[in-house]
Parts: C-alpha cells; structure tokens; sequence
C-alpha cells in the first residue's frame, strides 16, 4: 500500500510544508495570530496552515484515506474514531509539535506524520524543523535517522528522559534520594517528535506520559520498536496509536531502561504508573 517511493514523498511533503508554512511564520506572529484552544493549549495560523497542505499532499500520496489532524480533532473530536477502524487505514498529522515553543520563539519544534493500518501505526516520519533532522519507519523494515539506520543500543548509565508535567510533579514530590539516583537528568516534556529523534539519537534514553495523544506518540513509539526498543501502556501493554488517551506511553530505545524507569516509578506508589511490566 505504501511503497518506498511514497515514503520519501512523505517526507518531502513535510519539508515543503515546513518551508512554505512554519519557517516563514516563525517569530513573526502576531498575538492576533495565536489563540488558546483550551486553557493552556495554544494554536496557531501556521498550524492550521500546515496541517492544511499535509492534507491535500497526502491525499495525493494515498488518495481515498482520511487525514486524522489534531486541529481538525480540535474541531471535531469524532474524527479520533478513525484510528480504531478494524481493517481502515488513516494519516495521524501533527503539523506543528512543539506549538508553545513555536509561539514563544522558542526553536525546538518538529512535524509528526504516522500511517495506521487496522488500529496499529505502519509507518512514520518526524522532521525536527529548526534541525532539518528526519527519521522514517516502515514497519518491519526498521527506522533510519537521517538516512542512516538505527538499531538498538546500550544507554548511558544513568539513564537520562522526558517526562510529562504531572508525571514529574510527583516525582520531584515524592521520591526518595536512592531511588533517584538511579535516573540521570529528568526534563518536563516540550516537543514529543524532537524526543523521539534525540532518543534515536543516543541523546536521550526513555520517556514516560501519562496521556498520551496519538499525534504526539504513534510514529515515535513504532520508531522505538522498530529500533528494538520498546513502547508500552501505563498498564504495560504494547502501545497502539488507537489507545485511549489515557492509556498513556513509556518508551525507551532499550528495554531494560524501560524496566528500570518502572522500578524506579514504582517506589513513588503512584497508581496511574502501576502494571509496567518487567522486561526479563
């Protein structure tokens, strides 16, 4: 269904839309420009402009599938139904991860795409816009980081990672010195697709959310298994892009880490990190 060609059309697509729709907005926006979907959850002209061309250049990739964009969800919550089609197939579109970052000047910021067959992610791409760094992903043929492929790797000890804002809340609250000893630098989360590639990247080594938006996680996530890593639910099963999105994330380009970051978690008696499993 989506042939090598069509990968690197994808990927070109992004890079034309970040030419043509972020870059050129980028500190240049006018407060009439930017507006809170929600409280705290901004958008902007260039994400609607950008999620706008990716739709029409993809339907040219894959004519017939629809486009499940988080500005269109914004607007109509129903079109997440997609993702969990039995035998469908969708486009999950980010057109611009990292928004707050973008609005605020800030130059960390990236494109998520991912291709779902039958509920599970098949395929991803992620451009880190202000670095110009891409990785891909076909299922089953593994990732590459700027045409270079990526495999499984042994992380620095201690392992350093991303996590979201409440996660870490409670872990700056309540766990005991020993225990954080055993995690190296732990950040608050900014821009899901610019971790993702510092993961494959040997930069980073896990992450961990607690809700977990398919537009943030899909293409990233397939990208940590297809490395040989690991992405799981909170509740320890595998990650799938048509999870609830409570369901959360933990991921790690290796598994051990994963299981470490659980132990570790674990001793925080937070039950909305209980059930990762252990990898043996």
């Amino acid at each position: 269904m989506l042939g090598s060609a069509d990968a690197e059309r994808v990927a070109d697509l992004m890079r034309e839309t970040a030419a043509a729709e972020l870059e050129p907005r980028f500190r240049t926006l006018s407060a009439e420009e930017i507006r809170e979907k929600r409280p705290g959850d901004l958008v902007t002209v260039a994400d609607e402009a950008a999620e706008q061309r990716l739709a029409t250049g993809l339907a040219k990739i894959l004519p017939g599938v629809p486009v499940v964009g988080e500005e269109a969800v914004a607007k109509d919550a129903g079109l997440l139904d997609l993702i969990a089609r039995p035998g469908e197939s969708c486009w999950i579109v980010d057109p611009l991860d990292g928004t707050k970052n973008f609005a605020e000047g800030r130059d960390r910021f990236a494109i998520i795409v991912a291709l779902v067959r039958d509920t599970q992610a098949v395929a991803g791409w992620i451009l880190n816009v202000p670095r110009r760094q891409v990785a891909m992903v076909v299922k089953g043929e593994g990732v590459t980081l700027d045409g270079v492929r990526v495999a499984q790797r042994k992380p620095r000890r201690p392992p350093n990672g991303f996590v979201g804002y409440n996660v870490l809340k409670e872990f700056k609250r309540q766990l005991q010195p020993e225990q954080r000893r055993r995690l190296g630098k732990v950040r608050p989360s900014s821009c899901s697709g610019a971790e993702y590639l510092e993961m494959l990247a040997g930069q980073s080594d896990f992450n961990l959310f607690r809700r977990a938006m398919p537009w943030d996680h899909a293409a990233g996530a397939l990208m940590m298994t297809e490395a040989g890593g690991v992405a799981w639910r909170i509740d320890g099963s595998p990650y799938a892009a048509s999870q609830p999105t409570a369901s959360g994330v933990n991921a790690a380009i290796d598994p051990d880490v994963a299981s470490e970051v659980r132990d570790v978690l674990d001793t925080v008696r937070m039950p909305l990190l209980a059930g990762l499993p252990k990898v043996q």
